[in-house]
């Protein structure tokens, strides 16, 4: 999945009249259109400030001057702690918004920035609803959450004429508001001896007529496997057909279990809980040292949520108060990988199955093996269009672009190609691909052979990790191929990364920088600043996860 990393500054201040909700809606609005030629557009100041009713941020002082500080760790490749560090000193909402995960992927219903700030006006309770931070996150939010009691978050300030609210988003249109697609049908383009198993998907869109542009992602509701639903029901030993309420709602446990809660890393709120119901004393102080994010015996990382209860099995919550412990579950997002001008009415996605065995258990990922597993054409999903922040072709089809987008990385490349194919695009593209063997990893070969023989790809770059004596990455292709990929840049070409945020994402910006170094004849500051520069002319976007 993809959600996108390359991000517009906010352009509604802080003091503006809305709340976070209304100012994340007016954002993603403007960074839509800001961004729909990959870079900022046209869009009067003044015009900008008539919709706002307040003058943009550099254009009056009146904004907090805590805001304006560039938020420098708004990097999906920063590890948290360097995040934090970073944002020392700053404002408690500064602080939680340096511990979001970073990449605005929408699935928590806000970007990383209003979230933080929700939380700190006291808007938002729930502290666990970034997916890409997980539990690091969640504990970060939590104490930084604690320095809010007693008072410290400030009281907010009555509006003489607090203007309407946003219309909620149209059908389809956020996590808010899914809805249904039916799915037609799913394919290997992974081969025999592979060691992923990767689907290229397809949904129909013609009934609930979802539109979308190259570059957004599509979000899914999946459920948990069945399997997984049983083991924790028949672990509290409670029939997965009775009923139990929480949160004002009564269901039957199964539906609980399979679409209402996260059954995957086991929160510290369950450890928690378990903690309350143990009787054993070393059982109880194992349980307190979990639920501070301590590993007293070395398997934290392995403890999903039937791991845990299996790991304790003296201590049985009641079904109620398990469930209260656990995250929500929340939709995934994938990179689509198609384009409706030459796929009218459906949507693609390139989904690597995630299957792993600990002990005695083959862990499942949620979305990918419910795509590869628990749906059948003709079933309906409940779906929406997460829209690109910052992440889309140039509006020019004369503009050469250079992709960089390894494994499913490549799926936003598919989409662009497959655009710049029938609108005839002119101005070049250049694809950085890889894997591990180009026997049974190379993800659509025939296609983009084909898009080479039309002349929509221009240049493929290939990259086999596990074929030769030694490995050899995307980021190795680049730099051989320094001389000419300058050349491209200094033509104006926009340069896109799709992929891992923390290792593919910042070994490729390495590799581009050392390219500039080597080919632009400039310094090692220099050639930062250069990259630094394309990101904020728009040049230089990624979706990365």
């Amino acid at each position: 999945m993809t959600a996108q990393a390359t991000i517009l500054p906010p352009l509604v201040p802080e003091n503006a009249p809305f709340s976070p909700e209304q100012r994340a809606w007016l954002n993603g609005f403007f960074a839509g259109l800001l961004s729909m030629d990959g870079g900022v557009q046209a869009l009067s100041r003044d015009a900008a400030t008539a919709l706002l009713g307040n003058p943009l941020p550099g254009e009056s002082q009146s904004a907090p001057a805590e805001e304006d500080d560039g938020a420098p760790w708004h990097d999906a490749s920063i590890p948290i702690d360097e995040r934090m560090e970073m944002a020392a000193g700053k404002p408690v909402k500064r602080r939680m918004y340096a511990a979001m995960a970073q990449q605005d992927c929408g699935q928590c219903g806000y970007l990383c920035e209003s979230y933080s700030a929700a939380i700190a006006a006291g808007e938002e309770k729930k502290l666990n609803l970034c997916v890409p931070g997980g539990k690091e996150t969640t504990r970060m939010l939590k104490k930084l959450f604690e320095e809010l009691d007693g008072g410290g978050a400030a009281p907010a300030k009555p509006v003489a004429t607090a203007p309407a609210a946003p219309a909620p988003a149209e059908p389809g249109r956020s996590r808010e508001t899914p809805v249904e697609a039916a799915f037609l049908s799913k394919r290997a383009v992974s081969g025999e001896g592979s060691d992923k198993e990767t689907n290229h998907v397809e949904i129909d869109l013609s009934a609930c007529g979802l539109t979308y542009e190259p570059g957004d992602s599509f979000g899914l509701f999946a459920t948990n496997a069945p399997e997984l639903c049983e083991a924790v029901a028949a672990r509290l030993g409670v029939a997965p057909d009775a009923d139990v309420t929480h949160d004002g709602h009564t269901l039957p446990l199964s539906t609980w279990l399979s679409e209402r809660v996260s059954l995957g890393a086991a929160p510290d709120a369950l450890f928690e809980l378990l903690g309350v119901y143990a009787e054993n004393a070393d059982d109880k102080q194992k349980l307190a040292k979990l639920a501070e994010g301590e590993d007293p015996d070395g398997d934290l990382a392995t403890l999903d949520v039937l791991a845990a209860l299996e790991k304790f099995p003296a201590t049985t919550p009641p079904a109620a108060e398990f469930l209260g412990a656990l995250d929500p579950l929340q939709p995934r997002l994938y990179s689509i990988s198609s384009a409706l001008s030459a796929d009218p009415s459906k949507v693609s996605l390139t989904v690597a199955a995630v299957r792993y065995r600990i002990g005695d258990r083959t862990r499942l990922g949620l979305a990918s093996t419910y795509l590869a597993d628990r749906v059948a054409p003709g079933d309906k999903l409940k779906v929406y269009v997460q829209k690109a922040h910052g992440f889309a072709l140039p509006k020019a089809g004369d503009t050469p672009i250079i992709m960089v987008g390894p494994g499913t990385g490549v799926a936003p490349f598919r989409s662009f190609l497959r655009e710049r194919n029938a609108t005839r695009a002119t101005g070049g593209a250049w694809l950085f691909y890889g894997h591990q063997h180009e026997a049974s990893d190379y993800y659509y070969r025939e296609e983009l052979e084909e898009l080479q023989a039309a002349g929509a790809l221009t240049k493929l770059s290939l990259a086999w990790s596990r074929d030769g004596a030694q490995k050899v990455y995307v980021q190795d292709r680049m730099r051989e191929a320094g001389a000419e990929l300058w050349s491209w840049l200094e033509k104006g070409a926009h340069f896109y990364v799709c992929g891992d945020a923390k290792r593919m994402a910042a070994d490729v910006e390495k590799a581009l920088v050392d390219v500039v170094a080597t080919h632009g004849g400039k310094s090692a500051d220099d050639a930062k600043s250069f990259v630094a520069g394309l990101k904020k002319a728009g040049r230089y976007q990624a979706d990365v996860y």
